[in-house]
């Protein structure tokens, strides 16, 4: 049985950036992985679904749903996703079973996402442009207990990347 690494953050906070970085080392080891980023997965699977509370719960719960078949298959799976509610994490964690699932923070700081802003969402957001969006006009919930934190508002993408594939390799190994 595979793995599943959900990345959880705020959209700028370098959830996606990491779980490439993971996703190419992890193949460089001959490893079976793939990404499931929150964005792609928006633009296909659930290009129906909004930003709307029901909306945001259902895109989780799919992403949760192909995330538990891809692992069942044997992969590692890392799945970039906002997730920014609390329960929804906790029903993902549920969906995709207690085993082999492991929560990452990938914490910084509001401002920092701000400052970041490569698609330009924030600024939109602050305009009023984009209702619903997480952290401006929308809530994230930190996670309570995550079962690994990477600071990337303090530390590079290097330093985060190593940590993370310190933490990883430690969880493949158990």
């Amino acid at each position: 049985m595979g793995t599943i690494f959900w990345f959880t953050g705020l959209s700028g906070a370098g959830k996606t950036t990491l779980a490439n970085g993971l996703h190419q080392a992890l193949v460089e080891g001959n490893h079976r992985s793939v990404v499931l980023d929150g964005d792609v997965v928006r633009k296909g699977l659930n290009r129906d679904l909004g930003f709307t509370r029901e909306d945001r719960m259902e895109n989780n719960r799919r992403i949760a749903e192909v995330a538990r078949l891809l692992r069942d298959s044997g992969l590692i799976v890392l799945v970039s996703c906002i997730s920014p509610m609390v329960e929804d994490r906790r029903r993902n964690r549920s969906i995709c079973g207690e085993t082999a699932f492991y929560e990452v923070f990938v914490d910084c700081p509001l401002a920092v996402c701000e400052e970041r802003d490569v698609k330009g969402l924030y600024k939109k957001a602050r305009l009023g442009l984009l209702p619903e969006f997480t952290g401006v006009s929308a809530p994230y919930e930190p996670p309570v207990s995550p079962d690994f934190v990477v600071k990337t508002g303090e530390y590079g993408v290097s330093a985060s990347l190593e940590a993370l594939l310190r933490f990883v390799s430690e969880t493949l190994t158990r």
